[in-house]
């Protein structure tokens, strides 16, 4: 259930009781690994911590408007999540540019030995109680992840999709021109460079 709270201090207030206790729980985790370059705010309903746009001015690229979010923590009607766009393990360029498999590896890897049961989606840690959350790998996958980091990572999944900083099409071939040559009875398509 998305929120309609515009402050840390109103989204919390908002919560139930049990809820309330168990959010605020993982935000401390959360804020005490978080590097000095990210900053806690709400974005799209929930606890965000994002990238400002003093440390990245071109924002997310999808609405540069808003910040670059890295983590994202939400009570919903039967679970709570924290998002880590920093272990998504999906393909580079989507989810906002992040895919980052190696990370996620690592973090799959944490939560196993901790005994607790990983329910994920793509970035989506969910858990219906605290006891299920293993807090000290949420809390390193945070640390992991400083803001200039991130940042990389994310030009980086941008750059595999053949996208640049504002997340539009780069014309990686301006300035080339397709010469098309007949080989005995096909046709060849090449790119060079144009003159």
């Amino acid at each position: 259930m998305k929120s309609t709270a515009t402050t840390v201090k109103d989204y919390l207030a908002s919560l139930p009781e049990d809820r309330r206790a168990a959010i605020e729980t993982v935000r401390k985790v959360i804020l005490k690994n978080l590097d000095k370059d990210y900053e806690e705010t709400i974005l799209w309903g929930m606890l965000a911590y994002v990238v400002p746009h003093r440390v990245w001015p071109s924002g997310y690229h999808v609405d540069p408007k808003k910040p670059l979010m890295m983590a994202g923590l939400a009570s919903k009607k039967t679970t709570m999540t924290v998002y880590l766009m920093s272990v998504y393990g999906g393909a580079a360029g989507t989810n906002g540019g992040v895919g980052n498999p190696a990370e996620r590896d690592w973090f799959e890897r944490a939560w196993a030995k901790t005994g607790k049961k990983l329910t994920m989606g793509g970035c989506c840690v969910h858990f219906k109680t605290l006891e299920h959350a293993a807090l000290d790998v949420i809390g390193e996958a945070i640390k992991r992840t400083p803001a200039k980091k991130y940042v990389e990572q994310y030009l980086s999944g941008l750059e595999k999709t053949g996208r640049g900083p504002d997340g539009k099409k780069v014309k990686g071939d301006a300035g080339k021109k397709k010469v098309t040559k007949k080989v005995g009875k096909k046709k060849v398509v090449r790119k060079s460079a144009a003159k």
